[in-house]
């Protein structure tokens, strides 16, 4: 038993984030997959959308969220993140995070920062470091992280499940009383008790076979949330990221926005400017609309992959503006100034999650979820590039502020250790491994960018059998870090096809061919599940 104050799962900028705020007031767990500093965050390469120019406004930030999110952003939730920003940007800077600098000078000498713009926004708005922009954010928290003496980091932890009072028993308002957690390298499990479970567990890109997130992306919070009793929302709005580099070599590397934003146009094979009868902001639309136009044209050329070019740009300006890029794609043969980049899209970002308000509230006593796991209403259908960092500093700072103004005491409610009951060790790992590849081909197949019903009543009856074969598995053999991540994307998947499924009409993400249009009733209305 390991008992906290605070016990936070995942180490991105969300949790990381809470955790200092908290530190000072209590005990705090980190538990994460993999090191400290692997996460959703630290592959974020764009930057962090935010009011700071005298030529932008909260208003024009406001309305191009709205415009991204399809009629399903929450309006209130929107305007507080977006407001709260700036203030939120600042602490980030006095923590030490260094963003790029433009040549121009302000009024009092120093230099501006450079603002770069992406898909969606009206106005140059994206604070970067340079093409690797969380990497430098988690530098930076990790730093502040390392001088507090309050915060202790399980790497290499697993969380199992959340640990509620309605599971173990106890009538009344249910709540969450910590997390069973496993220990990869001690081959244990532990129970991790604490008042206040923060979920800050990213997102679930490994649900499909090509994706932009690193391995540890297998949606474990919205899976525990689900099976604890949380809501769960409108998880049909899987956003594809319209350019992953695509070579047979390169695992899931992505080629940011912002390469677009700077002047980079999406070709045909054959050098046609296929976006510009597509959308106003030809190769600047947003995401699913540019995800979409490159699925068809690579359906209708049969071609494996389109370009992006931007070679028109000075060499020297693309190596100093996307360095990591640059160099990346070199190392695969590739010099991004003289030749354009193959790219396809690929799973990115899930707009959906734990239903929570814009203080990281769930519907279960104690536990909050901030960033990619929540669920706020700021993404509506379609998430505008480079929110999703703002989100995370503001959610995590209201959740802080909610919890230390009101704090939750400690439970005297008996919690019992976990118990492997008769399960013994795996006889035939195959079978994890093949359920794995199955189910993430078959969310590639049959929910990708493009759907149908009959796609999706395909996906739903296949996943009842793995589902039936993972639980067997599951209680039968002694946990795993594979099992449990495969277990979490079985339930993840399941949530998205039904989600999908409630969803009579195209809107943002969810495109599906039998529903081609918006349907009015659908508008402001979310898909929530529960168990």
């Amino acid at each position: 038993m390991k008992q906290f104050d605070y016990l936070i799962l995942g180490s991105g900028i969300a949790g990381l984030t809470f955790a200092l705020k908290v530190a000072p007031h209590g005990r705090v767990a980190i538990v994460t997959k993999k090191d400290r500093a692997e996460s959703n965050t630290n592959y974020a390469q764009g930057g962090i959308a935010s009011v700071t120019s005298k030529e932008d406004s909260f208003e024009l930030h406001v309305r191009d969220t709205l415009e991204a999110g399809a009629g399903l952003c929450k309006e209130n939730v929107v305007r507080t993140i977006v407001e709260e920003g700036p203030a939120r940007i600042q602490e980030l800077i006095e923590l030490g995070m260094k963003f790029s600098e433009s040549e121009q000078r302000a009024e009092d000498g120093s230099r501006e920062l450079d603002l770069g713009r992406e898909g969606g926004h009206s106005k140059r708005r994206i604070l970067h470091a340079k093409d690797m922009t969380g990497r430098e954010i988690e530098r930076a928290l990790l730093d502040a992280i390392s001088r507090q003496p309050n915060i202790e980091i399980f790497e290499n932890h697993v969380a199992i499940d959340l640990i509620t009072s309605q599971k173990l028993g106890y009538v009344g308002e249910n709540h969450c009383l910590g997390a069973y957690v496993f220990d990869k390298k001690g081959n244990r499990v532990w129970t991790f008790a604490a008042p206040v479970t923060v979920l800050a567990t990213g997102g679930c890109g490994k649900v499909y076979l090509y994706t932009t997130n690193p391995d540890i992306a297998t949606g474990d919070g919205v899976a525990m949330a689900f099976r604890a009793g949380a809501s769960i929302a409108n998880m049909e709005f899987v956003q594809f990221h319209p350019t992953c580099l695509y070579h047979p070599k390169a695992k899931s590397f992505l080629i940011s926005e912002a390469v677009r934003g700077e002047g980079g146009i999406l070709k045909s094979l054959a050098g046609r400017e296929f976006m510009d009868g597509v959308h106003p902001l030809k190769s600047l639309a947003p995401r699913d609309i540019v995800a979409r136009a490159i699925d068809s044209e690579m359906k209708k050329t049969g071609a494996d992959c389109v370009h992006l070019d931007i070679t028109h740009k000075p060499a020297r300006f693309i190596i100093e503006r996307f360095p990591n890029i640059y160099k990346t794609c070199l190392g695969y043969g590739i010099d991004i100034t003289k030749e354009p980049i193959p790219v396809v899209p690929a799973a990115h970002y899930q707009c959906g999650g734990v239903v929570t308000n814009v203080d990281g509230e769930t519907d279960i006593a104690g536990l909050y979820a901030v960033g990619e796991v929540a669920c706020t209403g700021l993404h509506g259908a379609n998430r505008l590039a480079s929110n999703s960092l703002l989100e995370a500093l503001v959610c995590a700072h209201r959740a802080a502020q909610k919890i230390l103004a009101a704090p939750h005491g400690k439970t005297d409610l008996k919690i019992p250790f976990w118990q492997s009951g008769n399960a013994t060790n795996a006889d035939e790992l195959v079978v994890v491994s093949h359920n794995w590849d199955e189910l993430r081909r078959l969310m590639w197949d049959y929910v990708g960018i493009v759907r149908t019903n009959k796609r999706l009543q395909r996906a739903q009856s296949r996943l009842a059998n793995l589902q039936q074969e993972i639980q067997e598995y599951y209680w039968n053999f002694i946990v795993t870090a594979d099992l449990l991540e495969l277990r979490n994307i079985a339930t993840v998947a399941e949530l998205i096809v039904r989600c999908a499924m409630m969803r009579p009409e195209s809107r943002g993400l969810n495109y599906n061919l039998d529903f081609p249009d918006t349907n009015p009733d659908w508008a402001k209305r979310d898909s929530v599940v529960r168990k």
